[in-house]
């Protein structure tokens, strides 16, 4: 049995292959999701140029309050690894068993949120009416979706951070194929269900995200994940944790939803150019996504491993992990950009949307494409950075990056309202601005002293 109990020791090496023997899974977990967001906007793009154009705007909405959770995951894989590190295992289910405590109140809150203020978010933000409808009454449906994802995202925090990834694609395969089944039969009315178009997705996306967190309880319990780690014990509720969990989780919530936040900012903006504008920005945040997988599973690795080794007091060797974890995420990201410039309009006949759509996006492929590669480096170093502990950097970082993302956006798309190829070149901007503090803080060595 791969159980933690009969393997006491989770302190990773400063290798290349260990590096891949975590990322490697990640990558696959995540790569699976993403292949949601792509069927979900295939099946979409045969009702319309308009419904795949307003899946953008409610995807990246939804992906908000996704990410709410996701920093909270990344804070406490730190923490999980950090103690795995410094081999004080049975510390680590009581700091998983509060992160759900917390994980909780913030999918209610989102629900909250949502009903009240999606409404008057999109009809301040967008000018076409039809697409102000679509959008919330979606996300009325897709939002309660929330707490199983967060649920899902824990998880993936106890086996990322206790160097056990391996067990991530179970499932993120049993999301993904449920989703491509039902969306394939809510969106059309296949196999005897109602046919419910656009909202099908939404109701697909919930179910499949059920799915998964069950079949990832099953894998956890079945391989034996949790012996050892405390984590079916009695945890009494502890205000000290909550408040470890939350001055680690915190800082990255909000960096992530500033960064989310300036998306939708963006698709907003794309909006005013027109559905044409906003579907092919839709479909560039799919190749962000499936594309992206491999660089932000070396990202995740970056934190794990940066933490893990500063609990087995190896701080002189933080440098040459992450620029290892570096040469590996630009390696990858080379190759994709080949891809990428090869063959562009390959890729985007499976949205069925005719030459012209395709002649518009080929431009906006090829600027995505150097901006992966850019994000290969920014990443990396960045979340290096969440595993030495000091999330509030990271914030710092996050909000003057993408005030200058912002800024340079609504002066490309609208104050010069200059073709919308021109303003993904925003995502250049931003790299460079995630990139360049974050290098420059991990050499300074100011983070050697703290404790978590």
């Amino acid at each position: 049995m791969d159980a933690v109990a009969t393997n006491k020791n989770l302190k990773v090496e400063v290798s290349n292959r260990q590096i891949l023997k975590i990322a490697l899974p990640i990558a696959a977990s995540i790569l699976v999701p993403q292949v949601n967001f792509i069927t979900n906007n295939i099946f979409l793009g045969g009702l319309g140029e308009q419904p795949l154009a307003v899946a953008g705007i409610t995807g990246v909405y939804y992906l908000v309050f996704a990410v709410m959770g996701f920093g909270l995951n990344n804070g406490l894989q730190a923490l999980i690894a950090r103690r795995a590190g410094e081999n004080r295992l049975h510390e680590i289910g009581n700091l998983f068993n509060h992160g759900i405590r917390i994980t909780m109140v913030i999918s209610v809150f989102s629900i909250l949120v949502t009903y009240l203020l999606a409404p008057v978010i999109f009809r301040f933000a967008l000018h076409d009416a039809v697409n102000i409808d679509m959008a919330v009454r979606f996300l009325y449906i897709r939002i309660w979706g929330l707490p199983f994802l967060y649920l899902y995202q824990m998880r993936n925090a106890l086996l990322v951070g206790t160097n056990q990834s391996k067990w991530l694609i179970w499932g993120t395969l049993a999301e993904t194929l449920t989703n491509i089944l039902l969306d394939y039969a809510l969106i059309y009315g296949h196999f005897g269900l109602p046919e419910l178009g656009f909202n099908g997705a939404a109701i697909a996306s919930i179910i499949a995200e059920a799915a998964g967190l069950l079949v990832m309880f099953f894998v956890i319990h079945k391989k034996g994940v949790a012996d050892g780690l405390n984590m079916f014990a009695k945890h009494s509720f502890n205000p000290a944790t909550i408040r470890l969990i939350s001055n680690q989780s915190l800082p990255l919530i909000l960096q992530y939803v500033i960064s989310v936040g300036s998306w939708e900012f963006f698709y907003m903006l794309v909006e005013h150019h027109g559905d044409r504008a906003l579907a092919i920005s839709n479909t560039m945040r799919n190749i962000f996504g499936l594309f992206g997988c491999i660089t932000w599973a070396f990202a995740a690795a970056s934190t794990t491993m940066v933490s893990n080794i500063i609990g087995q007091g190896l701080h002189e060797r933080v440098i040459e992990l992450v620029v290892k974890i570096t040469k590996l995420s630009v390696s990858f990201a080379l190759i994709i950009f080949l891809l990428l410039n090869i063959a562009p309009s390959f890729l985007l006949q499976v949205y069925g949307q005719g030459d012209d759509f395709i002649a518009e996006a080929v431009p906006v492929v090829r600027i995505v494409s150097v901006a992966l590669i850019m994000m290969a480096f920014g990443t990396v170093w960045l979340n290096a950075v969440i595993g030495t502990g000091n999330t509030k950097v990271n914030l710092l970082i996050e909000f003057a990056a993408i005030t200058i993302y912002s800024m340079y956006a609504w002066l490309i798309l609208e104050k010069l309202f200059l073709p919308i190829q021109y303003g993904w070149t925003a995502e250049w901007v931003y790299w460079c601005c995630m990139f360049t503090p974050a290098f420059i803080y991990l050499r300074s060595g100011k983070w050697k002293h703290k404790k978590i």
